[in-house]
């Protein structure tokens, strides 16, 4: 993996509400100078097995064929919290390198306790965590989830706090697009930008840019052998 390209591990298809296929998204990033990326679309109870499988099986069909890490993953969107600990285990027995979690951002009206059962279910990033509370924060620490400080637009209006509490109770950070079009993808400058108004100096952004290294080997050592 270059060491020096963008790490992107939320993105989202046409297999949700993305408008790009997964061959269209993954060469665009590989043209924005990505080094890896995980193709993480919505889902709930309806569409997890399908949805799955599909990006599954293109990332399997695929692995060989590109200069960039392909990661297989989900993000389990607006289920009731008691649902979630059942969901995240079907992704891990069904292939998800990596799970994420729609978090309570602030702009939508995600279900109350989202934050707390996704940490608690074993999640591997919780997205755009909005409000999160201390608890949360520390339990996400203790538990070795990741918080994510969003690119996406309104999601990231929670990124100060995020931050500020990682920073308190040394819980890990992801830095992410939340992709849906061509447009979102990161360059190296605007991926900085959020990184510092999200209140990193510069020492703690390329902190979190080892610690999302840290994830795609660790997951690629495990899995595939890379």
């Amino acid at each position: 993996m270059n060491k020096d390209g963008i790490i992107d591990l939320h993105t989202h298809t046409f297999f949700s509400d993305g408008v790009l296929s997964p061959a269209e998204l993954v060469q665009r990033a590989v043209s924005a100078g990505y080094s890896a990326i995980a193709l993480t679309d919505h889902v709930d109870a309806s569409n997890l097995e399908h949805v799955l499988s599909c990006i599954t099986q293109f990332c399997k069909k695929t692995r060989e064929f590109v200069e960039i890490t392909l990661l297989a993953g989900v993000e389990i969107t607006h289920v009731p919290p008691r649902q979630i600990e059942n969901i995240v285990t079907f992704a891990r027995l069904h292939g998800a390198d990596i799970v994420v979690l729609h978090g309570e951002t602030i702009c939508e009206p995600v279900p109350e306790g989202t934050n707390l059962a996704g940490i608690k279910a074993g999640i591997d990033i919780l997205a755009h965590p909005g409000l999160i509370s201390e608890t949360e924060v520390r339990i996400a620490a203790e538990r070795g989830v990741h918080l994510e400080i969003s690119a996406r637009k309104a999601h990231g209006l929670g990124n100060g706090r995020v931050y500020q509490l990682a920073k308190k109770y040394n819980a890990k950070c992801v830095l992410d697009t939340d992709t849906h079009g061509p447009g979102d993808l990161f360059t190296p400058e605007y991926r900085k930008k959020v990184a510092m108004g999200a209140g990193m100096t510069e020492e703690e952004y390329e902190s979190v840019k080892n610690n999302m290294r840290s994830i795609v080997r660790e997951i690629t050592e495990k899995t595939y052998n890379i």
